[in-house]
């Protein structure tokens, strides 16, 4: 099964709010996924991001795969 660490969009119609995911690479989007490891709030100023750098650290230990986003976001919080 591959795995990818990425965002699960949530919030309103112009009001994103990301949660950061582990899922299956073949589920959607919004669909199942297997942990939850943070959140991102872009419509704050300054954004808002929260992650558990441990459990993103253990997924990728295990072999999950960051979006381009979810990398760029963990460049931000310094865990990459």
């Amino acid at each position: 099964m591959a795995t990818k660490i990425r965002l699960r969009r949530l919030g309103a119609k112009k009001a994103p709010f990301y949660r950061v995911v582990v899922a299956d690479s073949r589920s959607p989007r919004d669909g199942r996924f297997i942990e939850e490891i943070g959140y991102y709030d872009p419509t704050t100023d300054p954004v808002t991001v929260k992650i558990e750098e441990e459990k993103a650290k253990e997924w990728m230990s295990k072999g999950a795969q960051c979006s381009d986003r979810v990398r760029a976001i963990f460049q931000l919080a310094k865990i990459l």
